[in-house]
């Protein structure tokens, strides 16, 4: 017997195949030649078609195992997975140690949990729809409104139960049996809310057996924002005199040209010659020039501090804004240039070397009260007093600007916080603190109002006014 090796194909190519050959003496006297071939590349395939055919199957079985957990999650309730675990120990322990009582507790606990099913069988042909008197509230109000159900397809709707998620609550509405193309309204009641953005809907259908061992679900689309409002004051018009610069009025800063005439002064260095008064000039014998008073636009900023740790409660912050939205509000009124301003998220890895604010919109009263809905205490945000001197830098000339803030702001920090403006714009800081007394203050340059109540705003603007 003798055994030969050859490559054919070429050395080193992708179709080398190792051939070897068996050559042996029969019979008759004639050789006989036996070749066996084994395909690298042939293994190879089949090493990589079984590779991917467990991972297709490790991957579909991963997905269906997904999808029947979170089908399960969403339609077996608490009351199911209980039965469903007394079903499988007793039958498991009952044929394991021939316990009859417990074969019999498991067998009643399955029989449970199949006569459920067929109660999840079957759709929904309902259109739901969600309609409210107002989208818009103030806090303490509550809001009406009407669910509307029509079947509207071809067989009767058996009854059922719609669900409508108010916020944090939860509405049920029960709903007859319905003929196909029936309609039922009932009337929607939502309580007096506090202020904030409240997401009404989306509807939901629920499908669940008597005794509430499954359930099943299908949400609509219909969703509505109620935008519920801070409770605001009127401010007294004379409240402006806090400033008394409207528009074309003058100010106390001294300028060389502007509208509004101060006095004639002599002339220096640099003046313009425009300005020259000659009737005086030639009184005097020296040149004498013009000066006015500036007249500009007033600016309003208002900000609000957002910092938990500067409130002592959640309805001292409730009173802030409050105070806030209300001056506010007058400011929009009066057609004034006004910005309002709080403090913003901050990253806590990033707390101390980024600075940010927010600016709320101010054009409207409808925009600016829906921006005051959303307001929330911060914990990882500026305090007052670097959200002031960020203002400051950031917007254009005040001429007044107003502080709200709590009870846990000290005056120290008051003043710190004024001082970020500049020293012709008039500062005023508003303390909301429920257990104090209302009070007006005067600290240098700064006017501190002290409010109990939101009544108490209008009082102590008003007496600030006429001082």
């Amino acid at each position: 017997m003798s055994t030969t090796e050859s490559r054919r194909g070429g050395v080193g190519t992708a179709d080398s195949r190792i051939t070897r050959t068996t050559a042996a003496t029969g019979p008759d006297g004639l050789t006989q030649i036996t070749e066996t071939a084994v395909t690298t590349r042939r293994r190879g395939r089949a090493l990589v078609r079984a590779a991917m055919w467990w991972t297709r199957t490790s991957r579909a079985t991963g997905a269906a195992l997904a999808a029947a957990a979170e089908w399960s999650a969403r339609t077996v309730r608490p009351a199911g997975v209980l039965v469903a675990l007394a079903a499988t120990i007793g039958l498991a322990m009952g044929i394991a140690f021939g316990w009859v009582e417990w074969m019999v507790g498991g067998a009643v606990a399955l029989l449970l949990l199949l006569a459920s099913v067929p109660f999840l069988f079957g759709t929904r042909t309902y259109d739901v729809d969600v309609s409210l008197a107002h989208e818009r509230v103030v806090a303490g109000d509550g809001v009406a409104g009407e669910i509307v159900v029509r079947n509207h397809g071809r067989r009767i709707a058996l009854p059922g139960r719609i669900d409508l998620p108010v916020g944090e609550g939860l509405v049920e509405f029960g709903v007859p049996l319905l003929r196909p193309g029936h309609t039922v309204a009932q009337p929607l009641d939502i309580p007096a809310l506090p202020r904030g953005i409240v997401t009404v809907g989306p509807a939901t259908t629920v499908r669940s057996d008597p005794i509430g061992l499954l359930r099943r679900e299908h949400a609509f689309d219909d969703v509505h924002q109620l935008y519920v409002h801070p409770r605001t004051t009127p401010l007294p018009s004379t409240s402006a005199g806090l400033i008394r610069d409207l528009e074309g009025s003058p100010t106390r800063r001294l300028v060389d040209s502007d509208m509004s005439f101060h006095a004639i002064r002599e002339y220096t260095a640099g003046d313009s010659r425009r300005q020259i008064h000659w009737k005086s000039t030639a009184k005097t014998g020296r040149l004498m020039v013009r000066q006015y008073e500036e007249s500009r636009r007033s600016r309003m900023a208002i900000v609000l501090a957002v910092a938990e740790g500067e409130y002592a409660d959640a309805d001292e912050f409730e009173l802030a804004v409050a105070c806030a939205a209300s001056l506010g509000l007058k400011a929009v009124h009066d057609a004034r240039d006004i910005i309002i301003v709080t403090g913003s998220e901050i990253p806590r890895v990033v707390r101390g070397r980024l600075r940010a604010i927010s600016h709320l919109p101010a054009a409207a009263p409808r925009p600016m009260l829906d921006a005051f809905s959303g307001v929330e205490r911060l914990e990882n945000t500026m305090r007052v007093a670097e959200v002031c001197r960020l203002t400051a830098e950031s917007g254009d000339r005040l001429s007044i600007a107003f502080v709200v803030v709590g009870s846990q702001v000290p005056l120290g920090r008051l003043q710190q916080a004024a001082l970020a403006f500049p020293a012709d714009t008039a500062v005023v800081a508003v303390i909301c603190d429920e257990r104090a007394h209302p009070r007006m203050q005067q600290l240098s340059s700064l006017t501190v109002l002290t409010v109990g109540t939101l009544d108490d705003l209008s009082g102590l603007l008003l007496r600030g006014a006429t001082a």
